[in-house]
């Protein structure tokens, strides 16, 4: 049972104060108040640093709505706009450049472009290396700007220019 600590009497009328055995403090004091104070100030200096590492990440990365610094999400796909950087092997169904200037791809080795049928397997594949241009697959030919074939070579036979020169077996 809970006694209060004041009571108010008459003048004349005299009471007995209550034994401090029955006395309780209500609320944290000491140093637990203090660590509790530490601990809340611990968490807003935490909550304050992250939001900071948060943001900054942010602005280095260059995150915005429609994509991340040159790298754009339109409605066909991505676009990427500028020079980047590939560390490991690209996968993409088509690459395009604009429209005034060309597609460059540069590599230390060699760039290698595989075509792969519906099943996943490797039905062509174009190697361009430091000395060599090998290419493996069914059949290849080059055409000029109206299309007709300019070169051909396939498994039977090589074609050279536009049917003037026939090399075979």
């Amino acid at each position: 049972m809970v006694r209060e600590q004041y009571t108010t009497t008459p003048p004349g009328t005299s009471l007995e104060r209550p034994k401090n055995e029955y006395v309780y403090k209500i609320g944290i004091y000491g140093w637990r108040k203090r660590c509790l104070y530490l601990f809340v100030l611990l968490l807003l200096i935490i909550l304050v640093v992250n939001f900071s590492l948060t943001i900054w990440i942010l602005k280095v990365m260059w995150f915005s709505p429609t994509g991340m610094g040159h790298l754009r999400v339109t409605k066909e796909g991505l676009r990427l706009e500028g020079e980047s950087e590939f560390l490991f092997p690209l996968y993409a169904k088509e690459i395009h450049s604009r429209v005034d200037s060309s597609l460059l791809l540069q590599s230390t080795h060699n760039v290698t472009v595989n075509a792969r049928n519906s099943n996943g397997e490797v039905t062509g594949r174009l190697n361009v290396g430091p000395k060599m241009v090998e290419f493996h697959g069914q059949q290849f030919q080059i055409n000029s700007k109206d299309g007709k074939p300019l070169f051909t070579v396939d498994e039977n036979e090589v074609v050279i220019g536009t049917d003037k020169l026939r090399v075979t077996g």
